[in-house]
């Protein structure tokens, strides 16, 4: 809990920095796209594969893309995951 404690303490203190604050929320975007890929993936019972045929790729490049290090989906993967798993994409500024 302590070094949990400290991390917020290093991170609060690295977010004055501008740079640092806007490399953090441009990564932050691309975790959460990952993460709502995987979780729409899994709550429609698909597995990475099916996905994978689905969109005529491998199952590898599916898993790339739910991962939180990846910085490199385009908009046009993102819609045809969202028609894949019979679901509408939906961006916005805000």
């Amino acid at each position: 809990m302590a070094n949990a404690r400290r991390f917020r303490d290093y991170l609060k203190e690295q977010l004055k920095d501008p740079a640092f604050r806007k490399a953090y929320e441009e990564e932050g975007l691309f975790v959460e796209l990952a993460v709502q890929i995987a979780h729409l993936r899994q709550r429609k019972g698909v597995t990475q594969r099916q996905l994978a045929k689905r969109l005529h790729t491998s199952q590898q490049t599916i898993s790339r893309l739910e991962s939180p290090r990846n910085g490199s989906l385009s908009l046009r993967t993102l819609i045809r995951i969202a028609h894949a798993l019979g679901k509408e994409l939906k961006v916005q500024f805000v």
